[in-house]
């Protein structure tokens, strides 16, 4: 479950205004409802493809570093409390 003091934000994108805000929200449903790193991931991976098509990649942890490619306005990267959650499209 989300704290209060979980709700804020750090976020880092090159993607369409519309796509942050719905990935934003989807992210704090899949935090309300899932506890496991992975099914969080796995919801929003799911509901992005669901309404902007194929193919996106969520990565969610307390701690990583990435390197990868994405299409261009189609990446986003924040923070929800001490979660980090990068999702990305590429084909």
């Amino acid at each position: 479950m989300l704290q209060e003091n979980d709700k804020q934000m750090e976020t880092d994108m090159d993607e369409h205004g519309d796509m942050k805000n719905d990935a934003l929200a989807q992210a704090h449903v899949a935090l309300e409802q899932y506890t496991q790193e992975r099914e969080i991931a796995k919801h929003i991976k799911t509901w992005m493809e669901e309404k902007y098509g194929p193919t996106w990649h969520c990565i969610v942890g307390s701690e990583y570093k990435t390197a990868f490619t994405y299409e261009s306005k189609n990446f986003v990267r924040f923070n929800i409390g001490k979660k980090c959650i990068t999702l990305f499209r590429h084909p």
